[in-house]
């Protein structure tokens, strides 16, 4: 009910071409996945073939994929979407994944990276957890939800060295999850020790396979 009348006393603006409506519209929406993210999420090499990995990296999850590179209006409608709540940009972030990824098998559950409970309480919602659920939404598959957050740790303005050092310890898994394929959400690769260490979790439970799927990668500045 407050989403519908603030649409109606503060509708959204896309934030590439401002028309009213959405904080991103449809030829927006096309210009940004018209353009794919082609190198390595982890190390940003060109990247072989189609898994999203250059060939050389090793990680606990078989493919990867991006959106883009987050800047100009990625940037910004990931930043409206965290800290403006823009809660409305779920749907948004969602179908932007939709169009980047290719079709996966029937049998593969969505999850997502747990986001620390300061945050879910600063922003009234867990930001991976609704992009998750509305791709999985999307493309009919399963959404669940196993992993869960050990620490407390925010990463957000931590070096590299602390970042790894914190997502080694950052997660348990709640639930059994024995041969299952999981295809894990979050909204930006950095370091990539988060969605690392979370596809590790799984694998470690008995998990059968992981993917891996970010809104945005960016460096550490």
């Amino acid at each position: 009910m407050v989403d519908q009348l603030l649409k109606i006393i503060a509708p959204h603006h896309c934030y590439k071409c401002q028309k009213i409506g959405s904080t991103l519209c449809e030829n927006c929406k096309y210009d940004i996945v018209s353009e794919p993210f082609e190198r390595c999420v982890n190390c940003l090499a060109l990247r072989a073939g189609n898994n999203g990995n250059c060939g050389n990296c090793q990680t606990p999850y078989a493919r990867s994929w991006v959106v883009g590179e987050r800047h100009e209006v990625l940037e910004a409608l990931l930043n409206g979407y965290k800290f403006s709540f823009e809660k409305e940009s779920a749907k948004v972030l969602a179908s932007l994944l939709d169009r980047t990824l290719p079709v996966l098998p029937s049998d593969v559950v969505v999850t997502y990276i747990p986001t620390v409970s300061s945050h879910i309480r600063e922003r009234g919602y867990d930001h991976a957890k609704l992009i998750a659920k509305e791709f999985a939404y999307i493309r009919k598959l399963p959404c669940e939800s196993p992993l869960s957050r050990a620490t407390k740790a925010k990463q957000l303005g931590a070096s590299k060295i602390d970042r790894i050092a914190q997502a080694k310890q950052a997660f348990c898994v709640d639930s059994v999850v024995d041969h299952v394929t999981y295809l894990l959400v979050d909204d930006i690769f950095t370091t990539g020790s988060t969605l690392k260490y979370g596809a590790k979790a799984l694998i470690d439970a008995g998990a059968a396979d992981v993917y891996i799927a970010a809104i945005a990668r960016q460096t550490l500045d």
